[in-house]
């Protein structure tokens, strides 16, 4: 039997992709995880190297029950939008004039067209 080789650090624990880590397929059963998982663990222990076996235990747990199985690999397929992807300095809060009269317009009665079925004579 092959030694497994270390996990790689993850910056971004939402990007780490379970099955990578463990070494296993996504078709996995869940025995199979559980083989993965214990084997990681030996090579990995959390006296020697807390920080693999950190995210060895955080995939697992991903994996551990089927809700979870499920859930990462909803996410696998429509992963999470990155945060940062639009900076709040790159948007434009500047207001023209023509906002100006679009809200004005919007917000009073004088773009109102239903007055005509109000408009009755006036008997003096």
């Amino acid at each position: 039997m092959t030694t497994p080789e270390p996990p790689r650090a993850v910056k971004n624990p939402r990007r780490m992709d379970p099955y990578a880590l463990l070494g296993v397929a996504p078709s996995a059963a869940p025995e199979e995880i559980k083989q993965a998982y214990f084997a990681q663990v030996r090579a990995h222990p959390p006296e020697r190297d807390p920080e693999a076996f950190k995210q060895i235990r955080a995939a697992y747990e991903q994996l551990r029950t089927p809700e979870k199985k499920l859930e990462t690999d909803m996410l696998r397929l429509q992963p999470w939008p990155e945060p940062d992807l639009i900076s709040p300095a790159a948007l434009d809060y500047s207001v023209s004039p023509d906002d100006v009269i679009y809200a004005a317009r919007a917000l009073s009665d004088l773009a109102r067209t239903e007055w005509r079925e109000d408009d009755r004579e006036v008997n003096l």
